[in-house]
């Protein structure tokens, strides 16, 4: 397993914590030893969540290595069965816990306990939080579902919203809506708020709505399977999906009701905005396979972006994003390695990025907006406001989330403009890409540095003059003047170099 200061997904364990935040009524007994239970802040701190997780701890410590560490884990889930009242358990070990090989499952069946208890079979050492999640999810419903009769009225599941995702709270309400305008009513949604028995009434829907796939399309396929219950394979991020989805779901229903749309404004405002701010910009998307591939679509066809470069760090989906990246004439990157990210980022010099909380940092870093579009997020990408991805809301929201880091770039304009200010100086960075950051001591030496190309090298006094080029318009010209220096032959750009270059273009 690899350690590292920033990553992409926790260990699976993580993703189980997950399905069982997002519950009621059901607990998670977990063999872990006393460092294993930071998982609690990423619910309480991050998400803002009024109460703690339902997750019981063993919390053995080394000196319990030499006894029977097995005796702890029945201890620990007797008290939290006679403490929480489950409707049901799920019990498991952390990536730490795994290596004593104690078994938290057999162990658990010896127990005798009145309520369903289901053990997880989560390799740390092999798979990440994602599959956790989707892991945890599809045996909860193995276990608990079974085949009933179907309602009166035609209805579905809504499956895959977990805690710690991604606006699905928000996501999870608008769907609702959506499916209620064309009649349609839903049974249950999970694991985001059922019950252990509102699982078991899983098999009287229809068919089921699967909105995230690496959280619960193992559950979407069993329940195909065992119940005869068609999933959705549209994803509604954008104006275009949305339709797309709201298609599907009349064919599976045979709804014929119509839709109210007034409230969408995507499409119009994307159309209506000044094209230096919009057509043509050149963005690189990273962040979790199924919001990739969503976010691609809307950039291109909805708001007149060029996908440059699109990847994502969830293996599970590497071969979606590899066949989506060939429709845009791209390569995928698959990896969790961020700084690898980083490094692609830079080669590309895209105008904007869509990503994760990562991909924020690294943009401030690099000096170019950024806007988050996938987990893994940070407190701020859980909002007090209604703030969903999906439906129409959501498609009106991804506009004003893209848009906003470009139109507030000219902020940097600004800094240019009225650099002799005492308030606007070239210390102080715009706030969008990090100007909050601390400046440099008076005393600080300075350190003349350049931009190192394959090919070329950036002076550090042209690399200074590319910076009070507009943001918008800055990695064209930097592209442009490196491609202008080779055909030259020179090795080195200097401010000349740069005006020659502009002069060249402009003929």
């Amino acid at each position: 397993m690899k350690l590292t200061v920033w990553t992409y997904e926790g260990p699976p364990h993580v993703g189980a914590m997950r399905v069982a935040t997002g519950m009621k009524g059901l607990h998670y007994v977990l063999h872990a030893p006393q460092g294993d239970t930071y998982a609690d802040l990423l619910f309480t701190m991050i998400e803002r969540r009024d109460h703690r997780p339902p997750v019981t701890y063993t919390t053995f410590q080394a000196r319990d290595l030499g006894a029977d560490t097995a005796g702890l884990f029945k201890d620990a889930c007797q008290d939290a069965y006679d403490r929480f009242k489950p409707e049901a358990i799920i019990v498991g070990a952390s990536c730490t816990a795994e290596l004593i090989q104690d078994d938290p499952g057999g162990l658990a069946e010896t127990m005798g306990l009145d309520i369903p208890v289901i053990p997880l079979e989560l390799p740390s050492y092999q798979r990440k939080e994602n599959f956790g999640a989707d892991e945890t999810f599809f045996q909860i419903v193995k276990h608990l579902a079974k085949p009933m009769e179907k309602t009166e009225r035609v209805s579905c599941n809504i499956i895959g919203a977990t805690a710690l995702g991604f606006r699905h709270r928000d996501d999870v309400a608008e769907i609702t809506n959506l499916l209620y305008e064309l009649g349609i009513e839903v049974n249950v949604c999970a694991p985001m708020g059922a019950t252990p028995s509102d699982i078991a009434k899983m098999g009287q829907a229809h068919f089921n709505v699967l909105l995230y796939p690496e959280t619960g399309e193992m559950a979407a396929r069993h329940c195909e399977r065992a119940f005869a219950q068609p999933y959705t394979k549209t994803i509604p991020i954008g104006a275009g999906a949305t339709w797309d989805f709201i298609e599907e779901i009349r064919q599976l229903s045979g709804s014929t009701n119509e839709i109210d749309s007034d409230r969408l404004r995507q499409t119009w405002w994307s159309r209506s905005v000044d094209s230096t701010y919009l057509t043509g910009k050149r963005v690189f998307i990273f962040g979790d396979g199924t919001h990739v591939k969503a976010a691609a679509r809307v950039a291109r066809d909805e708001m007149g972006f060029e996908v440059v470069g699109m990847g994502c760090y969830n293996r599970e989906m590497a071969r979606d994003v590899r066949a989506t990246a060939k429709e845009y004439g791209v390569e995928a990157l698959i990896t969790d390695d961020y700084l690898l990210v980083e490094k692609t980022i830079e080669e590309l010099q895209p105008e904007m990025i869509l990503g994760t909380q990562m991909e924020r940092h690294i943009g401030k870093r690099l000096g170019i907006p950024c806007a988050v579009i996938s987990a893994p997020v940070h407190v701020q990408d859980f909002p007090a406001r209604y703030s969903p991805q999906m439906g129409f809301e959501g498609a009106n929201v991804l506009f004003d989330t893209w848009i906003h880091p470009l139109v507030m770039g000219l902020e940097e304009h600004l800094l240019h403009m009225f650099r002799e200010d005492f308030e606007f100086n070239d210390a102080a960075g715009p706030s969008h890409h990090g100007g909050h950051s601390p400046k440099k001591a008076a005393s600080a030496p300075v350190i003349e540095e350049v931009h190192v190309d394959d090919n070329v090298i950036w002076l550090s006094d042209a690399e200074r003059e590319l910076k009070k080029i507009p943001f918008f318009v800055r990695g064209k010209a930097r592209r442009n003047t490196e491609s202008y220096a080779v055909e030259q032959g020179l090795n080195q750009i200097s401010v000349d170099t740069l005006y020659e270059a502009k002069a060249h273009f402009a003929r």
